[in-house]
């Protein structure tokens, strides 16, 4: 594996729980592969999960890892060619990115949308002339349309926690759509889409998503995805629900106006199967998730988060087995 934007670049996804699942038993048993190898994590936004998870996942593999806030830390980046750099930016990304590949064996880039223009945003303009300049493996710490290790830890959460049923029922899987105070980009519900329906077409899950009229996702990540608008018929029989805001794909970037009755608490949990409630974190209690869920049994956020470290962990040696 030389590159970790998504479900895409994962052969077989029963396959790659396994391996996680694996390295969760036994942490340390790959440290030779990381031996003398650097990890640069590069930061354009904020990261807590992100960044500790990835941090430990590579040095439980016996690397080195060094961060930068790039936003923060670096020279303003300029990502156009053909331009006369006479303006606010002091470095090009050819340069800047092929400078990181040199001190680096593997990179992490975690970069948002600004949510202006979605053509621009869906480009993916920036994360892929990184990954061109810099010419080493790059995994995807969020992109403008994705969070592959988010939506991987999610399955491996759903794989671990799964009970299999005398009749071979498969798991009801409900990504619902919830409030929120601003608008948000949709990369977890586009991966979560993404990687839950290569899971459906696998046979492992079904999968419905819940949202109301407006916040459709692109059809490029929902396909196989039972829609639905009512989120009580929605979550009826769920054996998970993973709770998301985002904004509207179709009036990009906008919180629009929707009927009372999205956020997930107790009382909607009764139309479930009694169901695991997930969210990738952070969350705004009592507008997202209520804390009655969120501090209740049927809360997976902190045991979910606990599997960021080992998505990561599978990744990174997935890559430093080509290197």
């Amino acid at each position: 594996m030389k590159l970790f934007t998504s479900v895409h670049d994962v052969p077989n996804i029963k396959q790659f729980v396994t391996d996680a699942l694996a390295l969760k038993a036994n942490p340390y048993a790959h440290q030779h592969l990381g031996k003398n190898k650097t990890l640069g994590l590069v930061f354009m936004n904020p990261s807590l999960r992100t960044r500790l998870s990835t941090q430990k996942a590579a040095l439980n593999l016996g690397m080195n890892v060094m961060v930068m806030n790039l936003d923060k830390e670096g020279w303003a980046l300029e990502t156009q060619d053909g331009v006369v750099m006479n303006g606010s930016t002091v470095e090009h990304i050819r340069e800047a990115a092929a400078v990181m590949g040199q001190y680096c064996d593997i990179l992490g880039l975690r970069s948002f949308p600004k949510l202006n223009n979605r053509e621009e945003d869906y480009s993916e303009d920036f994360f892929n002339k990184f990954v061109k300049y810099c010419a080493v493996p790059v995994v995807s710490l969020e992109s403008a349309t994705r969070h592959p290790l988010q939506s991987f830890a999610d399955i491996i959460t759903i794989h671990e926690t799964w009970t299999k049923k005398p009749d071979g029922r498969k798991p009801k899987v409900v990504l619902a759509w919830a409030p929120h105070v601003k608008a948000l980009p949709q990369a977890v519900p586009n991966s979560f889409a993404e990687w839950m329906c290569k899971a459906q077409a696998e046979g492992m899950i079904d999968f419905t998503i819940a949202q109301p009229e407006g916040y459709e996702l692109s059809e490029d990540f929902t396909p196989g995805a039972d829609i639905q608008y009512n989120i009580e018929e929605a979550l009826a029989g769920a054996d998970y629900v993973y709770v998301k805001n985002w904004s509207s794909y179709k009036e990009y970037g906008k919180v629009l106006t929707y009927p009372d009755g999205w956020m997930m608490n107790n009382e909607k949990l009764r139309f479930t199967n009694d169901a695991k409630v997930m969210h990738c974190l952070p969350v705004r209690r009592d507008l997202e998730l209520s804390s009655e869920i969120l501090d209740g049994p049927n809360s997976l956020v902190i045991h979910e988060a606990g599997n960021r470290l080992w998505a990561a962990q599978a990744v990174i040696k997935a890559m430093l087995e080509e290197l």
